[in-house]
C-alpha cells in the first residue's frame, strides 16, 4: 500500500483514494503510487470499477512544482516518462473508471481526472491546466486527453489562457459528466461504480478498449477493431449465459461470472 495513493476495495469497488496533504501535490513517489494502485485495480478480480478521490477537500492542485523547478531537461526528460506513465496506467485500467472530483482539479489533477472514463465533481469544484502561468505546458496527458474530450479550439483556449472552469461550465463543455453537492460526490460516484458489480467484466473490458483504440485510428479500423473484439467474446461462457439468460426470461436478469 502506498503512502499518498493507494487501491481501497468494498463490495466490487476499488477506489484510488490520493492523500498526500495539503493538496495532493503529485509528486514523483505519488505519480508512481497511482500507476501501482491503477495496475493493481487492473488484475484484480474483487475490483469491477474503479473511483478515483482526492478526499471532501480537494482532487489534486497539480504536479509537485517545487520538485520540478530546479529539474534540469536531462532530468525532465527522464522524469516526463513517469508523468505520461501513471496517467497511461489509469486509462488502461480494463474496468468503467469514475473521477470523485472536490475542490481543486489543476494541472496534473486534471490530468488524472481525464485519464478516467467518466468525471463527477462538485458544484464548488475548480478544473483547469494552468500550466502556460509557469512557462510550460501540460505533460501528464493534458494536451492530447483534453481535445478529444471537449474538441481542440475550446481545449486550446483553456490551455492557452490557463484560466480555471468552474462546474457549471465544465459541464456545459462536456469536460464533466455529472455536478453533485459537494458531500455527496464520492458517494455518487460509488453508486455508479457498484452498477457494474456482477457485470460482463470481459465485455466491460473489450468494449472499452474497442472505444479507446478505436479513437486512436480511421474510421474502418476502428470498425475492425471492434468487430475482432465482438467476435471474440462469442468464446466467453458470459456471453453464452447472457443471451440464454435474455431468451428465457428477458433482459437484464443474467449472472455473469467473468469468463
Amino acid at each position: 500500500m502506498g503512502e499518498h495513493a493507494r487501491l481501497e476495495v468494498s463490495d466490487g469497488v476499488g477506489t484510488i483514494r490520493l492523500d498526500r496533504p495539503k493538496m495532493n501535490a503529485l509528486d514523483a513517489q505519488m505519480q508512481t503510487e497511482i500507476a501501482e494502485a491503477a495496475r493493481e485495480a487492473d488484475r484484480r478480480d474483487d475490483v469491477a470499477a474503479v473511483v478515483v478521490y482526492g478526499g471532501d477537500r480537494v482532487f489534486a492542485a497539480g504536479a509537485d512544482v517545487k520538485q520540478m523547478a530546479a529539474m534540469s531537461y536531462q532530468e525532465m526528460s527522464r522524469h516526463s516518462q513517469l508523468l505520461q506513465d501513471f496517467t497511461r496506467s489509469l486509462a488502461a485500467i480494463g474496468k468503467p473508471t469514475v473521477s470523485a472530483i472536490t475542490g481543486f482539479a489543476l494541472g496534473g489533477g486534471c490530468e488524472v481526472a481525464l485519464a478516467t472514463d467518466v468525471r463527477f465533481c462538485a458544484d464548488d469544484a475548480k478544473l483547469g491546466q494552468p500550466e502556460i502561468l509557469l512557462g510550460i505546458m501540460p505533460g501528464a496527458g493534458g494536451t492530447q486527453r483534453l481535445a478529444r474530450l471537449v474538441g481542440p479550439a475550446r481545449a486550446k483556449e483553456l490551455m492557452f489562457t490557463g484560466r480555471f472552469v468552474d462546474a457549471a461550465e465544465a459541464l456545459a463543455i462536456g469536460l464533466v459528466d455529472e455536478v453533485h453537492p459537494a458531500a455527496e460526490v464520492y458517494e455518487r460516484a460509488v453508486e455508479w461504480a457498484k452498477q457494474f458489480v456482477g457485470g460482463p467484466s470481459l465485455a466491460l473490458r473489450a468494449l472499452k478498449s474497442a472505444v479507446d483504440r478505436g479513437l486512436e485510428v480511421d474510421l474502418q479500423t476502428g470498425l475492425d477493431i471492434e468487430r475482432v473484439e465482438f467476435a471474440a467474446l462469442f468464446a466467453t461462457d458470459d456471453q453464452s449465459t447472457g443471451m440464454q439468460s435474455f431468451v428465457e426470461n428477458g433482459p437484464g436478469k443474467a449472472t455473469f461470472e467473468g469468463r
